[in-house]
């Protein structure tokens, strides 16, 4: 009965057959070619036909193919052939050799129609195997039973092997996601670090270096300067504990944090005025169009796009005026920070404005960066929908 699908590629395959391999061939060998030379003296070709039925199975995971070519041909002739021999019809009584090619071919990973081609061939190969020969009514139904069973067996076990690579596969795929899960929160938490950091920090440094000048030229003023200070600094502690206190799973202690959560948006605009103004600038907004309700990513990385640019503008510009314009449209916000700085033709991107693309791209939005003449504006487009 001989397998004449096309080469398939097994799952198991291997190059050198394995232990249980070897054993298996031994067990049918010995099964199959023990009846051919008991009684003495059987036909030479006999011996060989039962020989092609057995050893062969040994490198059947290699090449099925060709394997189950050989056993099925010889079971094939060796059922016709018999017929005329005594003591010969022991050899038949169950193809061992068939049975495990059977099952290697039904637990292969093949196509749809290789598979459809080699059930043809096989079920071609049993009927000539059985009307030939005229065998009776329960040599059919007991080879079929056989047969069927065999492959029932290595479907079953195929199934088995599919199922476990989908769940090897699933298992996998969470992990990647995981893992890409995490290292977006990291960049995130990396961005949100640097805007707190810089744009606190930012404003203490400003403050405290001109805080000798105010309080020997302007003492009046003095306790505003350090006000701004500390409050510079209690915004910036509270946001970081807000931060660290979701690293841990945790809110942070009562009394440390601001009202306004580790995640401000545009309705925290007047508190970064507030701190422009206090490092000494004039510092205005300009809102056109209708604002409405924005998604929360969008709504921060508004919010700390104008943060990192006045950020910039007081530590780096010499600015002594700085404009917020909002642009409200049907699908999109329009965000430009301008100043009257010193401005640079050739900007060099840090972290700030590295952290500033970033938000912009996750959004789907875009980002300008424009030197001026002089001054410097940054003009980001944000998805409102």
């Amino acid at each position: 009965m001989p397998l004449t699908t096309p080469e398939p590629v097994m799952r198991a395959s291997i190059l050198k057959p394995s232990r249980t391999d070897v054993a298996i061939a031994a067990v049918v060998t010995v099964m199959t070619v023990t009846p051919a030379t008991v009684p003495y003296r059987q036909p030479w070709w006999l011996v060989t036909l039962a020989v092609l039925m057995s050893v062969p199975v040994l490198w059947r995971r290699r090449a099925v193919l060709s394997v189950g070519a050989v056993v099925g041909c010889a079971t094939t002739i060796l059922a016709i052939a018999a017929k005329s021999l005594p003591h010969s019809a022991s050899l038949l009584l169950l193809p061992y050799g068939v049975l495990v090619c059977t099952y290697t071919f039904a637990a292969a990973d093949l196509s749809r129609a290789r598979r459809a081609v080699g059930i043809a061939g096989l079920a071609v190969g049993m009927a000539v195997s059985l009307i030939v020969p005229h065998e009776n009514l329960e040599t059919y139904r007991y080879l079929l039973t056989a047969v069927v069973a065999a492959y029932a067996v290595g479907a079953g076990a195929r199934a088995r092997w599919a199922r476990r690579e989908a769940e090897q596969e699933r298992e996998a795929r969470i992990r990647e996601e995981r893992a890409a899960a995490i290292e977006r929160e990291r960049t995130r938490i990396a961005r949100d670090m640097h805007d707190i950091v810089t744009h606190s920090v930012g404003l203490m440094v400003v403050q405290a270096e001109t805080g000798p000048l105010v309080v020997r030229d302007h003492p009046e003023r003095a306790e505003e300067v350090f006000e701004a200070i500390g409050a510079a600094g209690r915004d910036a502690i509270g946001q970081l504990r807000l931060i660290l206190g979701a690293l841990r799973g945790s809110e942070a202690p009562d009394g440390l944090a601001p009202a306004r959560g580790p995640h401000p948006g545009l309705d925290a605009l007047p508190d970064l005025l507030d701190n422009a103004r206090r490092a000494g600038l004039d510092a205005s907004a300009d809102v056109r169009g209708e604002p409405r309700r924005l998604p929360a990513d969008v709504d921060i990385a508004a919010y700390r796009i104008i943060q990192e640019a006045l950020t910039n503008t007081i530590r780096h510009a010499g600015a002594n005026t700085v404009r917020v314009r909002l642009r409200w449209s049907g699908d999109t916000l329009d965000v430009e920070v301008s100043d009257d700085g010193r401005g640079t033709r050739e900007p060099r991107e840090g972290h700030g404005m590295i952290g500033m693309r970033e938000r912009v791209t996750a959004c789907g939005g875009k980002l300008a960066i424009q030197p001026g003449n002089p001054g410097f504006t940054v003009i980001a487009t944000l998805p409102v929908g």
